[in-house]
């Protein structure tokens, strides 16, 4: 990428391709690797009080939110939950009924989207069909006039940055999903934007390379430092990339918060069922099992079965069932228990010494259950 060589812990203000907000440094932490130096107390994306109507809908609800400069953010909720509008509304193609929404201190409420150093990256890539790789990815300079020069050796910066190098001829109808993807975080990062969106962009790709891209995708967002705020409703990509993770729900958020903190400890519960999957118990169930009613979760891979012979310690909550069905799934097998007067639990379970014949033939088994009583996690009503 043109860095040259220099001594560990050297610093210099800016990366050659990438110029960074508010004066921050790169440090030199090896021969080759840059690795930019991101000021947490900074705000990069503020939303205060936003709401945001379309007729009687109210697409978001009052949404407070602090995004902190350098983090990879997502945003993380089923359709309609109002994660996209707030997106829109960071680029500047919807303006919120109400509220403020601020980027880097400055207030864009009503900036139009060229006022703004953000730009996006779509999950249909939106790329020119008749361009070139090199003519996609240079696109935005070209519009801004950058001279011609200067155009080739960023976009260079920008192939070797994506593993695109020696592509630069090809049209995208030549590309892979993959490549295509890159191309078009590569055409939105070369114009140095302070914060990149980016809306649900691995949707369209299949589950092996999508996992893959998760993976170059964080690594992209450490390599340059730039603030990244993700949209996406698959929560293994949420838990996968971000630092924090934002959980909408009917235009509200739920939990902000990290991934372990998100699945660890839901507060409420819709995070708690929408995260991963858990076991949601209240009413008479609950009190059967913990004396109190109050609804509790409880994630299906930290309950045990056994038979009903077995007597695990003081410290656990035990509860009795029938296994109703099996689901074998390679990895691990996930079974459906029938509580003994009343109620479901769903039981995960590696598949460390056991094959697919072994796991069916509990159907119908009665089994004991158990899990220790930090796991529980109470929730609000």
């Amino acid at each position: 990428m043109g860095c040259g060589v220099f001594r560990a812990g050297e610093t210099r203000p800016e990366h050659p391709a990438f110029p960074l907000p508010f004066g921050k440094q790169v440090t030199i932490t090896s021969e080759f690797i840059v690795e930019p130096k991101n000021n947490h107390s900074i705000s990069a994306v503020k939303f205060l009080d936003v709401n945001r109507y379309f007729g009687e809908v109210r697409a978001v609800d009052g949404v407070n939110l602090e995004v902190r400069d350098g983090e990879f953010f997502s945003m993380l909720g089923p359709s309609g939950s109002g994660k996209t509008t707030c997106l829109r509304m960071i680029a500047g193609f919807d303006r919120p009924t109400a509220g403020q929404i601020f980027l880097y201190e400055q207030d864009v409420s009503r900036l139009p989207p060229y006022e703004r150093s953000v730009n996006t990256v779509f999950q249909d890539y939106a790329l020119f069909p008749h361009m070139t790789v090199g003519e996609n990815i240079a696109y935005g300079l070209m519009i801004k006039k950058v001279p011609r020069l200067e155009q080739s050796r960023r976009v260079e910066e920008m192939l070797e940055l994506m593993q695109l190098s020696g592509m630069t001829g090809r049209k995208p109808a030549q590309l892979s999903g993959g490549q295509r993807q890159r191309v078009a975080l590569a055409r939105a990062l070369i114009n140095h934007p302070k914060v990149l969106l980016l809306d649900e962009p691995l949707g369209a790709l299949d589950l092996k390379l999508r996992q893959q891209m998760q993976s170059e995708l964080k690594a992209i967002q450490k390599k340059v430092g730039i603030t990244f705020i993700y949209v996406t409703h698959d929560q293994e990509e949420a838990l996968t990339m971000s630092d924090r993770i934002a959980v909408f729900n009917h235009g509200r958020i739920e939990q902000v918060g990290s991934p372990a903190e998100i699945y660890e400890h839901p507060r409420t519960p819709f995070v708690a069922g929408f995260v991963g999957v858990s076991n949601l118990v209240s009413g008479e169930v609950a009190t059967r099992i913990t004396g109190r009613p109050e609804p509790f979760s409880i994630r299906p891979e930290k309950i045990h079965l056994a038979s009903q012979e077995e007597n695990p310690g003081e410290d656990q909550y035990i509860v009795d069932g029938v296994v109703r069905d099996v689901v074998y799934l390679g990895l691990y097998t996930r079974y459906m228990v029938e509580l003994e007067g009343g109620g479901d639990l769903v039981v995960v379970e590696q598949n460390l010494r056991t094959t697919s014949m072994d796991v069916l033939q509990s159907r119908g088994q009665p089994v004991r259950l158990s899990w220790h009583r930090d796991h529980i996690r109470r929730l609000g009503a």
